[in-house]
């Protein structure tokens, strides 16, 4: 899609935390990758597992329910043009757009 090598790393970074997030916490789920559009690459990650308790925190730098550096998902959103996380009790799904500079 013409990203450039650091935006690629940084993509690839976002979508491996995604699909360990899943692999961590989720009975089942699955990563798509698409590209919508106008062009934005488009990462959704979807799972079935007990869903995120507090979004809010979870979307802030260092707090983690799984002792680690709380990085995770405030680096995803740091780094996505798009950001949009759903989560309840059957689930997570978080979507986001990266567009070429």
């Amino acid at each position: 899609m013409g990203f450039s090598p650091s935006d690629a790393t940084l993509i690839a970074a976002v979508i491996s935390e995604l699909a360990r997030n899943i692999v961590k916490y989720a009975d089942h789920g699955e990563m798509l990758l698409g590209k919508s559009d106008n062009g934005m690459l488009l990462v959704v990650a979807r799972d079935e597992g007990p869903g995120i308790a507090d979004v809010e925190a979870a979307l802030r730098a260092g707090y983690s329910t799984s002792g680690g550096l709380g990085m995770g998902l405030p680096g995803v959103k740091r780094v996505a043009d798009f950001f949009e996380i759903v989560s309840n009790s059957r689930g997570t799904t978080v979507t986001l757009g990266k567009r070429r500079r």
